[in-house]
């Protein structure tokens, strides 16, 4: 009788367990990235007395708690507004490096601290990158905050210059920017004239430039042979003596000259050139590359996301602050995002909680039933031993 009340205390014992197990599981409802964990028991056999012929028979021992496992399934994804607020689609997580020890999570709100780090909020954890030899490496946005410039080299025009267009009241197009090759920009303006020279079907324009303080960098004619830009004149280089600014003028995409009355419809479709760009966004892009925008429009890839897959999710320990570590045995693959192995990396999400209450509420009634019916093992067991005390003091 006293092995009873062993059993029923091992009960106890168990299913206290199990539900301060449950309620670590209810309690991390909204930890955005949280795992919940199985609540499983098993039993215990040991010896217990002999049988006929000498040999140890098995009993049973009462119960205990079995090893717990983490579900890794997918918790819901919820939309934010902040670009490096990143989540995966998938099985992967998100690496953290800081010195020599490794972390991993599954989502997390990164930002750049003062070293220009990329770094999990409110720690020193560095989000890793991949490189391209597949290792595992921080990054940080310190040396490239700057866009370098670029000279304008070409200007790209479109669309028709009409050909019914008076003589005495040219097509001006201004605001083009051309930049020189220290990044210092300048604007000017082309004019065009249709002329009354040319022979045959040949249409000739005087195309006239100026830069915004009304000074003539150079004169050019372009020419046309039944409304299409002679090849000869596609291209026109203009060169600005005074600040060394030069660009070329591509006639040759499809412009042309077409009657059209007084409306002309050309116009500067591109430009090649821009000045110097500071640093103003931070992102990852469709590719999962972490990547970093600038004031003149132009955007640079400082690597893509390191993704880990794990041969076995049992490897990993949840720790606190939705991370976690692995096992120092664990075979890891680092991996870049859209491998169908780890899945894709998500901006502008995080990951709620995988907790499903359904589940842990049918698991709470369990716990409770189980815990009852071993304290009433222990009551019975109690008032046994008593109603045989109570007989030998008969005796």
């Amino acid at each position: 009788m006293f092995g009873s009340i062993y059993i029923g205390l091992s009960g106890l014992a168990a299913y206290s367990r199990g539900l301060q197990q449950i309620s670590n599981n209810v309690a991390n409802l909204n930890a955005q990235g949280f795992k919940g964990s199985t609540v499983s028991f098993e039993n215990v056999l040991g010896a217990s007395g002999g049988s006929r012929d000498g040999t140890a028979t098995s009993g049973g021992s009462g119960v205990r708690g079995a090893a717990s496992r983490l579900d890794f399934k997918q918790g819901e994804l919820k939309q934010t507004d902040r670009d490096l607020d990143l989540a995966i689609q998938g099985n992967g997580l998100l690496m953290l490096l800081r010195g020599d020890e490794v972390a991993y999570t599954r989502t997390g709100s990164f930002e750049v601290d003062r070293q220009g780090r990329i770094v999990l909020s409110g720690t020193d954890y560095q989000l890793a990158t991949r490189d391209a030899s597949g290792l595992a490496r921080p990054v940080s946005v310190d040396l490239s905050r700057t866009s370098a410039p670029k000279p304008t080299s070409k200007v790209t025009f479109a669309d028709n210059l009409s050909a019914d267009l008076d003589t005495a009241k040219p097509l001006a197009i201004g605001d083009i920017a051309v930049y020189d090759s220290s990044g210092g920009k300048h604007v000017w303006t082309a004019t065009f004239t249709r002329e009354t020279s040319g022979t045959g079907t040949a249409r000739n324009w005087s195309v006239k430039v100026t830069d915004d303080k009304g000074a003539t960098v150079d004169t050019k004619t372009l020419t046309f042979n039944g409304g299409i830009v002679d090849p000869a004149t596609a291209k026109l280089d203009f060169t600005d003596a005074g600040s060394g600014a030069t660009a070329s003028f591509d006639f040759s995409s499809g412009v042309t000259s077409f009657a059209g009355g007084s409306v002309s419809t050309l116009r500067v479709a591109s430009s090649d050139g821009y000045g110097t760009g500071t640093y103003t966004t931070l992102g990852i892009n469709a590719a999962g590359e972490i990547e970093i925008g600038y004031s003149n429009a132009q955007k640079q890839a400082l690597g893509k996301v390191a993704i880990v897959d794990f041969r076995n999710t049992a490897d990993l320990q949840q720790r606190a602050g939705g991370l976690f570590g692995a096992a120092s045995d664990a075979t890891r693959e680092v991996l870049a995002s859209g491998d169908p192995r780890v899945g894709t990396i998500q901006s502008r999400r995080l990951e709620a909680s995988n907790v499903d209450l359904t589940l842990e509420f049918s698991d709470l009634i369990l716990v409770q039933r189980g815990f009852q019916a071993s304290s009433q093992i222990i009551s019975v067991s109690n008032e046994m031993i008593q109603q045989l005390f109570g007989i030998r003091g008969q005796g």
